[in-house]
């Protein structure tokens, strides 16, 4: 990876800080008991107390990020690591592989800065919920957060694959 910095990874601490102080800060407003589990309907049908709804709420929005920006990067510095792109040999050719696990890593990367953004919202949405009494979750709003979220996820899926089928001869013929 070049000498140049990798603002994906720049964008995701950033992210993740503003993830983690979001989450303490809403959490804040959140009654002692909190609503944390709705039904189809929208209806509390579990509860926790706030201290370890925020531990909960910490691990499951800061930690799977985490994990998906950390492990490809430590994995992919294995040379024997095996990657599976379309046009593989040209895109794991030696000249290009340093490149191509670049671009792996910074992809991941913004993968990880989506779901990191996604479960905050996830969250956002049981701190409003446990704003009325009796809690009820919007099921409305979760559902129109998660097609968001998919529709991204299938347009960068799209794109990631697309850039690996696509060589640079490809635009020369």
């Amino acid at each position: 990876m070049t000498g140049s910095p990798d603002r994906s990874l720049t964008t995701f601490l950033a992210t993740l800080a503003g993830g983690f102080l979001f989450v303490y800060y809403t959490s804040g407003s959140l009654p002692e008991v909190v609503a944390s589990h709705f039904n189809r309907e929208g209806v509390a049908t579990g509860f926790l107390r706030r201290a370890i709804y925020m531990r909960i709420t910490f691990g499951m929005v800061l930690l799977p990020p985490i994990f998906l920006v950390v492990l490809p990067r430590l994995s992919l510095r294995n040379p024997k690591v095996r990657i599976n792109v379309p046009n593989r040999d040209y895109w794991l050719a030696p000249k290009r592989r340093e490149r191509t696990v670049a671009i792996i890593a910074q992809q991941c990367t913004y993968f990880g800065v989506m779901l990191l953004l996604f479960l905050c919202y996830a969250h956002w949405l049981v701190v409003r919920a446990n704003a009325i009494v009796p809690p009820r979750l919007s099921s409305g709003w979760i559902l129109a957060g998660l097609a968001v979220f998919l529709g991204f996820t299938v347009r960068w899926a799209t794109r990631m694959i697309g850039r690996f089928r696509r060589t640079e001869d490809d635009s020369e013929g």
